[in-house]
Formats: C-alpha cells, structure tokens, sequence
C-alpha cells in the first residue's frame, strides 16, 4: 500500500504545476481570442474603403457577397472552412482547435463591426488612405498576436503551408502564388482590385513579423517561461 500511494503521488501533477499550466493556458487563450478580435476589427475598417482595394482573400470574400449575398464575414469563414478540409486531407498536422477558431470567428467578428455602423464611411479624400493604413496595421498587429497564443495557424496559412510541402516550393513563393491565383479569381467575380491590394503583403508582413516576436516575448515573460532570443 505504502508503494502505490508514492506511485499515485508521482502521477498526481504537483500543485504549483498544474497552476502554472493553467496561468499558460487562460494567456494563451486572451492572446489568441485578442487577436482575431482585432483581426476581425482591421477586416471591417479596410472593407469600409474597399474601393482603394483589398487584400486578395478579402476581395474573393467581398466578390462572392457581392455575386451571391449572405454576408463578407459568411463567406470568410465558409471559405476557411473549405480551406481548413482540403488542408486536413493535404497534411493535417496544420489543421487543429485553432484553425477551425480562427474560421468561423474572423469573419463574424468583422460583420459584428460592420453591423455597429461605427465605423466612418469611405469619404474619397487622404482620410481613406490613413484609413486603410490603420486597418493594415491593425491586423498586421493581429495576427502576430494570435500566432504568438501557440494555438494553431488559421486555415489560410495552414492551406498555403500544406501546399508549400506538396509542391516542393518555399513558403514565400507558395504564399504569392495561392494569393494570385485568389485575386484573380476574386477579379473575375468583380471583387474590389486596386493599387492596395498588392502592397497589402509589403506593408502587412513586416509588421506582423515584428508583432509576432514581440508577443512571442511578452507571452514568455508573463508565463514565468525563457524568453526567446
């Protein structure tokens, strides 16, 4: 008896432990439900002055509401649905709880924005311009903050990492080249194309890159785990 109790004991977690992994998780998840908050929020406020044009998966999303009605934020996550299935088949280790989170939150979160009627309307003067450079910031912001949660990758960059593997092609050029075969489709169906829409990634990357890092450190710091380098 003695024995098992300290075999039980040793499988029992360690209350400091078990404590220390839930700090991890509640941080992991206000990082993560943050981001696509703000996600969601960056969507709504490009969407307001859409004419100066979109990034590609957005003007796909906002062609088939045109096209087909529903909503945009219904046609993002239904897109990140399919995305999220053919990324299961492909190579499921990109598809997880996150992945399917980030589809079918995203895009309500931003009809949510646009139902408020908060946001200012596209006024065709520079405000437009600061306009979409908010919103590019803002999701750039975003979305380093939901990857740094650790909680998955969402549908889109899962799908264009699986296609990376089953290519051979590097991230980068599988990325440009998912994202041009998107636009182009997002084109024929009348979606809103314009200067912006291909400088979304030269801005948006760099920032998200830089975010990423930081929220990387941030996490680790309030998690009591080693700072990365």
């Amino acid at each position: 008896m003695p024995a098992l109790s300290r075999i039980f004991a040793f499988l029992r977690p360690h209350p400091a432990k078990q404590k220390q992994g839930m700090r991890e998780r509640v941080i992991q998840y206000i990082f993560f439900f943050s981001g696509l908050l703000l996600f969601g929020f960056g969507n709504a406020i490009a969407v307001k002055v859409k004419y100066l044009g979109l990034h590609p998966w957005e003007v796909l999303h906002v062609a088939l509401y045109q096209k087909l009605g529903l909503s945009i934020g219904t046609w993002s996550a239904i897109v990140g649905l399919l995305l999220t299935a053919v990324s299961w088949f492909i190579d499921r280790k990109y598809v997880n709880i996150g992945t399917f989170l980030n589809a079918l939150l995203i895009g309500p979160i931003m009809d949510f924005f646009l139902w408020l009627q908060v946001l200012p309307e596209a006024s065709h003067t520079y405000r437009d311009f600061l306009q979409l450079a908010c919103a590019i910031v803002v999701v750039g912001i975003a979305g380093g903050l939901y990857v740094a949660a650790g909680i998955g990758a969402g549908p889109r960059d899962g799908f264009m990492l699986s296609m990376a593997e089953r290519t051979g092609l590097s991230v980068a050029k599988a990325r440009i080249a998912v994202e041009f075969v998107v636009m182009v489709i997002g084109f024929l169906l009348g979606g809103p194309i314009f200067v912006a829409t291909f400088f979304y990634s030269l801005i948006q990357s760099p920032i998200f890159q830089v975010m990423l890092r930081y929220f990387k450190r941030l996490r680790a710091t309030l998690t009591g785990q080693q700072v990365p380098a």
